[in-house]
């Protein structure tokens, strides 16, 4: 311990120690009983509805009054754990202070698609970093993740609606994905590292894999310019998607690397690929990931360890510093086990798997969920909030569909389900609804199914998926006389669907 420091007293060691630990956390976690645990009643009341951490800002405020008062306020004056308590509560009554004004920032780049902002608050930002004892590169750093931090608790707080369970589980996995579960390992270590670190999505189609991954996408750390006053990318250029799945394989390699003029037949001019056109700030979302061939497997796999890529035609090997972000609604467990995925690419893949839950599962947790769903779909198509039209749509979902309807088409279907309402007042629903893996997830999680019914709809789901008794067969280790016994049972003959 340097002689001179001083110490903080045994009152607010325990208090700012205790509200470091909830700064640092996944806000997503933070619970109101943590904070009632540091806050008077009344402080969490006057907040309502909104985050409980708002509720630890005004007793922050006072002790850093009080100690500022005293003069001994500056992180030169304290050392280690107590240094470090009295800079995380800075840096939270910091970033509240501007949260309006990047509230502002992130909006208007949002209605100017590529162009960074001017921030004209940073100034005023960065001089009381410093004035608190931050370095002036360190006082640079935390104001990027200032506006890192508010982007991404936005980005997944409004793009991610829904208050069931599993929805408050999947935001709480995005956050980690972005900044781990403790932001001080992140602002420490991992800030200019992530790259490093893939991400796998899984989930049904439709369920909503593109809107977790452009929340990953849009929520990188992006270095702040204290000379043009502005950050050095949009962080609405950070996010590229492909889909592999709509482009025939001679095609894929060219719209991944890019090839060079003349390299194939119809190679006309030079085309620049996606991980070419991909922000040394951004992230590459490859949705579809199951559909790539063995060929492109292993090409993204030496993209993946080595950060390198040839265009098509070329020797030239081109530098690669985005993240990749990739998807897909197959199991890749299956793929694998038949060779159709390599076991190495799915490892270096899989720093983070996150899967996004099917709608069925978010309604049967909450049902209300449908109203909110609803609200939301209805502003974005509408352009405003419409109660009336909000009424409209619910009103014919609980008129035509059953209470259970399994949504086999997800949010997307949803979507289309209020836009076909606006337009003819009627939704009945997709014939998928009635398919075996709608059935089998209905009446599972209705409880409806006993022991032998429970095998019969799953033999029901495999045959629907592969076609045929014999891997039915090899997937349940029953015999094929047996398969066909649970299928009839199920509502199949002779391997088609009962009319």
């Amino acid at each position: 311990m340097t002689e001179g420091r001083r110490h903080l007293d045994p009152d607010d060691r325990s208090f700012l120690a205790a509200a470091s630990a909830l700064i640092m956390a996944n806000p997503f976690e933070v619970t109101r009983q943590q904070i009632a645990a540091l806050v008077p009643a009344s402080a969490l009341a006057a907040i309502g509805d909104s985050h409980p951490m708002n509720a630890l800002l005004p007793s922050l405020i006072q002790r850093l009054d009080r100690l500022t008062q005293h003069h001994a306020g500056s992180l030169a004056q304290y050392a280690d754990d107590e240094r470090q308590w009295l800079a995380d509560a800075w840096l939270f009554c910091d970033y509240h202070r501007f949260v309006p004004e990047m509230d502002r920032s992130i909006e208007w780049e949002l209605a100017h698609p590529g162009q960074p902002a001017t921030v004209s608050f940073a100034p005023e930002a960065l001089t009381l970093l410093r004035e608190q004892g931050f370095g002036a590169a360190e006082a640079v750093r935390y104001f990027g993740l200032f506006y890192q931090l508010r982007r991404t608790y936005t980005l997944i707080d409004h793009a991610l609606t829904g208050p069931s369970p599993c929805m408050g589980a999947l935001r709480r996995a995005l956050w980690n994905n972005v900044f781990g579960r403790d932001m001080r390992v992140y602002e420490r270590y991992l800030w200019n590292r992530m790259e490093d670190f893939s991400t796998l999505l899984l989930g049904e189609t439709g369920s909503g894999k593109g809107a977790a991954a452009a929340a990953i996408g849009r929520s990188v750390y992006i270095p702040f310019d204290p000379a043009s006053n502005r950050f050095r990318h949009s962080f609405t250029d950070t996010f590229i998607a492909v889909n592999l799945a709509e482009f025939p394989e001679s095609l894929i390699e060219s719209e991944l690397f890019g090839h060079r003029k003349g390299a194939f037949t119809g190679a006309v001019e030079e085309h620049q690929g996606v991980f070419a056109r991909c922000s040394p700030y951004g992230s590459l979302f490859l949705d579809e990931i199951g559909d790539a061939t063995l060929g492109v497997q292993i090409k993204l796999l030496r993209v993946l360890q080595e950060r390198t890529f040839t265009p098509v035609g070329s020797h030239k090997p081109q530098r690669f510093s985005g993240r990749v972000i990739a998807a897909t609604h197959q199991s890749l467990a299956e793929l694998r086990q038949q060779g159709k995925f390599r076991e190495d690419f799915f490892y270096r893949l899989c720093s983070d798997v996150i899967t996004v839950p099917p709608l069925r599962q978010r309604l049967a947790e909450t049902p209300a969920e449908l109203d909110l769903l609803v609200q939301v779909l209805v502003t974005r198509l509408l352009g405003a909030a419409s109660p009336e039209a909000d009424e409209l749509v619910l009103t014919a979902l609980r008129r035509e569909l059953p209470v259970d309807y399994a949504w086999p088409g997800n949010v997307r279907e949803l979507e289309q389900a209020v836009r076909r309402i606006l337009l003819t007042g009627h939704y009945g629903g997709e014939s998928a609804a009635g398919s075996a893996e709608a059935d089998f997830w209905r009446q599972a999680q209705a409880g409806a199914l006993d022991a032998r019914g429970l095998l019969a709809q799953y033999c029901a789901l495999l045959y629907q998926r592969c076609g045929n008794y014999e891997e039915v067969a090899r997937r349940t280790g029953l015999d094929r006389r047996t398969v066909r016994k649970h299928l009839q049972a199920a509502g199949t003959r002779n391997g088609e669907p009962n009319a």
